[in-house]
């Protein structure tokens, strides 16, 4: 995929980095040049699932770029036709939330602001325990917005966490592949 730029935007679902990472790492692998992004929460907090040094080190190994991690370095993302695609991955239900909403605090929530100003496709791999309850109406909200198309998911556990969605992270490349053209991967759900 020559030429073509995925911003790849990391939220603080910490539990799917190992899996987010690796497909940033497929994408690059295929071809398609990688602008590092991560919300504020997944670059500086360190959990039981690793330390966000890390994770920042073995982002930026494998896109050979520096980590975009702050409002004002995400901002010229749209105007400077930076990204084909934005793929946030993971998002948080409270990223979604804020998307919904039109709240842009974060790296991710300005880089796909700017990013859809110009009307470019929103990619969303979506992790949170609240998909089937609170963020419920979000998804459903988003699911209608024009560019924006979702990673398919499924429950993750639905035994100890029934209201849990997680994207299907295999999915990714096909995913990308099908929002480059405007088109939603089918099945969502």
């Amino acid at each position: 995929m020559e030429n073509v730029t995925i911003g790849y935007a990391l939220c603080g679902s910490y539990c799917t980095f190992d899996k987010a990472i690796k497909q940033m790492e497929t994408l690059k692998n295929m071809g398609y040049d990688i602008l590092p992004i991560m919300s504020e929460n997944a670059s500086s907090v360190d959990t039981r699932f690793g330390k966000s040094e890390d994770f920042i080190k073995k982002v930026e190994e494998i896109s050979g770029k520096k980590v975009i991690r702050t409002i004002k370095d995400a901002e010229p993302i749209g105007p400077k036709k930076m990204c084909d695609l934005i793929l946030i991955s993971p998002c948080t239900g409270n990223t979604l939330a804020k998307l919904t909403g039109g709240i842009t605090d974060t790296a991710v929530t300005m880089a796909a602001k700017s990013h859809l100003r110009i009307l470019r496709p929103v990619l969303i791999a979506l992790s949170t325990n609240d998909a089937l309850g609170a963020a419920a109406k979000n998804i459903g909200y988003m699911l209608n917005r024009k560019h924006i198309y979702f990673v398919p998911m499924k429950q993750d556990d639905h035994i100890k966490k029934p209201n849990s969605l997680a994207a299907d992270f295999s999915l990714i490349p096909q995913s990308v592949e099908m929002a480059l053209k405007n088109t939603q991967i089918e099945p969502v759900f």
